[in-house]
């Protein structure tokens, strides 16, 4: 395919190196920042080099680096919120706290829409299925576009790896659950961006992550 409906950039973001990935449909040159967690003026460059507009902030989740800088881009460019789900509520309001735990500007905010399971979002002519995939955080969410066989995962599942539990309010049962009934049925042949290190498909996973590949589970 010449020119693909979607097109993203990975644009790793703050010290503890976040993927914000920013993605826009080919269509209409329309776009959105998923995860802004900070280094605002590189994540703006990268739009402008693309030249793409900027419509919304999506977020998987409430951590310090994947939100922190959110409310403060979303003013700056007069474009909505969208996301993580009610429960991440808690981390939210604690970002200026954790930020300067973290080295990382914290600013809590409201987003303009709180996502369920089975929620969509669109970005430009593009629609995202949204999947609740709580266990990193209770509230998390996980952004997936069937055609082109693309997933944003956040801090739910990573090459190799999966999301910490240890965190207030995270179960690991939860995220174990969250990645073979949510994430599994998306298909092995999807790729999908995690929220730290390189990307990879579901199928790789399932044959070799340590964590939650499917000989491990078997054996569990």
């Amino acid at each position: 395919m010449s020119n693909p409906p979607l097109k993203a950039a990975i644009i790793p973001v703050t010290p503890l190196q976040q993927n914000c990935t920013l993605l826009w449909c080919t269509e209409t040159m329309r776009g959105a920042f998923v995860d802004p967690g900070g280094d605002l003026d590189r994540l703006k460059a990268a739009a402008k080099q693309a030249g793409v507009t900027i419509e919304k902030i999506l977020l998987t989740h409430g951590h310090i680096d994947h939100c922190g800088s959110a409310g403060i881009l979303a003013k700056e460019l007069a474009v909505p919120i969208e996301g993580p789900q009610e429960e991440d509520r808690f981390w939210i309001a604690r970002l200026e706290d954790d930020g300067m735990r973290y080295g990382v500007p914290g600013k809590p905010f409201e987003p303009d829409r709180w996502l369920e399971d089975g929620d969509t979002v669109t970005v430009g002519k593009l629609t995202f299925n949204v999947r609740h995939c709580p266990g990193h955080t209770p509230g998390h969410v996980v952004f997936h576009h069937p055609e082109s066989k693309l997933a944003l995962v956040g801090d739910v599942l990573f090459q190799g790896s999966v999301g910490r539990t240890d965190f207030p309010l995270g179960n690991t049962q939860q995220l174990v659950d969250s990645i073979t009934q949510r994430l599994w049925p998306m298909g092995g042949d999807t790729n999908f961006v995690p929220g730290h290190g390189p990307m990879s498909t579901f199928a790789h996973e399932r044959a070799t992550n340590p964590f939650v590949g499917d000989r491990v589970l078997q054996k569990a």
